[in-house]
């Protein structure tokens, strides 16, 4: 089976979540198999779960890339992984974990995945989701509140002290290794219908 690996980047609550899910709503079930960089956050077990909120979870150090790398590489090769799971609640990795079997199209999504070269050459085609940072941090509020047990303040405190200064120094550099920008993602029906027709043109 050939795969193309289709790399989705940007910030957080930039609208990648929204571009995937047309992305795969747009190709049959058995075709398509998302990962997402949050999979692979670093498990901090030996720290107290009060300490691991202090931790910064938007630098690149915070994840397990090289395992992510070999696993691409391992769906790309038509072998079946076991990817982790991962609790925003309690900020670190389950004992369970979900497999994943080889597709045609394999989705990498994350805010940082560009700044990885490892996983920038397993990339066919890289994504980059460009969204103004006023509708950002609304959408990371929103999100955070309600699917990850968070309060307001402390998702406010977080992205002052790490989200908004990791973004300048990694996220916004690595959209110069995009092929394709998209501004306000996945509500971008002209751009998200023009990638679509490109990746099934890859595929042919």
């Amino acid at each position: 089976m050939n795969t193309t690996v289709i790399g989705v980047a940007g910030g957080t609550g930039s609208g990648k979540s929204t571009l995937v899910r047309k992305l795969q709503e747009a190709f049959a079930e058995k075709d398509v198999v998302t990962l997402s960089h949050d999979f692979y956050y670093k498990p901090h077990n030996d720290i107290l779960l009060e300490e691991r909120r202090k931790l910064n979870y938007d630098h690149p150090q915070s994840f397990d890339t090289d395992m992510m790398v070999m696993h691409v590489e391992m769906l790309k090769n038509g072998i079946p992984v076991e990817r982790p799971v991962y609790s925003f609640v309690d900020h670190t990795r389950l004992q369970q974990t979900i497999p994943v079997v080889p597709a045609k199209v394999l989705i990498v999504e994350g805010i940082l995945i560009f700044d990885s070269k490892a996983l920038r050459d397993l990339m066919d085609i890289k994504v980059f989701v460009d969204t103004d940072a006023d509708l950002r941090l609304a959408r990371r509020i929103l999100r955070d509140v309600a699917e990850r047990g968070r309060t307001m303040e402390s998702v406010i405190n977080q992205y002052i002290s790490t989200v908004k200064p990791m973004h300048e120094e990694f996220v916004e550099p690595s959209k110069k290794y995009a092929d394709v920008i998209i501004p306000e993602g996945g509500f971008n029906s002209v751009a998200i219908s023009l990638l679509i027709e490109n990746i099934k043109s890859v595929i042919r």
